[in-house]
């Protein structure tokens, strides 16, 4: 029969972005709980809405085999954990452990003899058994690889994107013993079509996670320092990389904000780990700062337009579009707009921000923004194409324009728009 077993019973621990695809995905093929400390995420899911819109509500309602709950001791006869609870850093941009410990601790005060405990969430190298597994233990009073078991499999999806879903891209796996380690690839491999890849050790599949995210950073860091030199060249970034594009190998990367849940945050984890053994990363920590710097950078750059058009910044009226980190998303965690809306609030400017994506209490809850719903047509001084919403490609440059004053400052970040149709672009 194995350590897991032929038809285990699942629980899944969060239930947001990563979670809630998650516990679908296996409620086809085995009895799986969703576990969530919010009651309102737990109700809202029983009702067959997904906020994050990542599962729509016929899928919800069809999934028998799929319950939720916020109540921990209901878990108490589940033989597979699978714990998918985000990982954030702190105002000091150190990693916060508070929901990984927190989940441990649940679990382990349920947890029985004979069961396997997987992290999905994104950690640093030695996370899962330094600090996850002695809170299992200690919680349940069972010895880990004797008594319980545990793995790693980091997390992939991508919030929004309809096309690269949680069972079409290959899912790394490791467990804390070779057996154990086989069985949770074959778990995830009944689910997965894009296939598995089973890491040597929960150390290796943990930092191959990290790395995923802190060489897109860089990469996207690198293209915003070029989009600085090439704005002061007077030449658009936009159409360089689009020349250096037809070499087969360039990489295509685009400038931008750099937020959410992965990307901005995920260098922070490495470079935590990497100076707790005595080294200081240099190139991973200068591209974080080029990055954690680019919402000022377009602040600057419209304020200075403003200036040479004669406009007040103080007082005036600045339309953002867009909050959600990334296109097409109702995801704002980390969003880089609340830079540029901070940079301009320093000046006393008055900020409208709208998204059709973001929900209005989120907003507020979270960066204390009110969300508009009605753009005011001749009413601002600049506008703002912070996020390439779909609903703001469908409006076109005439339009967005007419919610301006005459003469306004239009910046398009995402170069969403024709580059001559624009006062500038990143």
């Amino acid at each position: 029969m194995g350590i897991i077993g032929e038809n285990p019973k699942l629980a899944i621990i969060g239930l947001g972005y990563v979670g809630l695809p998650l516990a679908v995905e296996f409620s086809k093929q085995y009895k799986t709980t969703g576990f969530d400390i919010s009651k309102d995420r737990i109700g809202e899911l029983r009702e067959g809405v997904d906020r994050t819109l990542e599962v729509d509500s016929q899928e919800l309602k069809s999934a028998s085999d799929l319950s939720f709950t916020a109540d921990i001791n209901t878990l108490e006869d589940s033989d597979v954990f699978i714990v998918t609870v985000p990982t954030p850093i702190n105002d000091h941009k150190q990693p916060d452990l508070t929901p990984l410990i927190k989940a441990s601790q649940a679990i382990g005060s349920v947890m029985k003899k004979g069961c396997t405990v997987i992290y999905e969430s994104t950690v640093y190298p030695g996370a899962t058994e330094e600090v996850c597994v002695p809170l299992l233990e200690a919680g349940s009073g069972l010895v880990f690889n004797k008594d319980f078991y545990a793995g790693y499999s980091p997390e992939r999806i991508n919030p929004g994107d309809k096309k690269h879903r949680l069972s079409t891209i290959t899912k790394v796996t490791s467990g804390s013993t070779e057996e154990v380690a086989k069985e949770i690839d074959a778990l995830y491999g009944s689910i997965i079509t894009a296939g598995t890849h089973l890491a040597s050790s929960i150390r290796v599949a943990e930092a191959a996670k990290v790395i995923e995210n802190t060489q897109r950073d860089l990469n996207i860091a690198l293209i915003n320092e070029l989009a600085i030199i090439f704005q002061r060249l007077d030449i658009d970034t936009v159409e360089v990389l689009e020349a250096a594009g037809t070499k087969w190998n360039f990489l295509n990367f685009r400038p931008g904000l750099v937020g959410g849940h992965c990307i901005s945050v995920d260098p922070y984890y490495l470079t935590h780990k990497a100076q707790e053994i005595g080294y200081h990363p240099r190139v991973i920590l200068s591209g974080r700062q080029i990055n954690d710097g680019m919402g000022a950078y377009v602040a600057d750059q419209v304020i200075k337009m403003m200036v040479r058009r004669k406009r007040h910044v103080v007082g005036s009226n600045i339309l953002i579009m867009g909050l959600a980190f990334k296109e097409n998303c109702p995801d704002l965690r980390n969003t880089r707009v609340i830079d540029i809306v901070n940079e301009f609030k320093k000046y006393d400017a008055n900020v409208d921000v709208h998204d059709p994506w973001v929900d209005a209490e989120e907003a507020q809850h979270e960066y204390g923004i009110t969300l508009i719903d009605e753009l005011k047509h001749n009413h601002y001084d600049a506008i703002i194409l912070a996020v390439g919403h779909e609903q703001f490609l469908e409006l076109g440059t005439d339009q967005i324009r007419k919610f301006g004053k005459e003469d306004n400052v239009l910046y398009d970040i995402k170069s969403l728009l024709p580059r001559l149709s624009v006062d500038q672009r990143l």
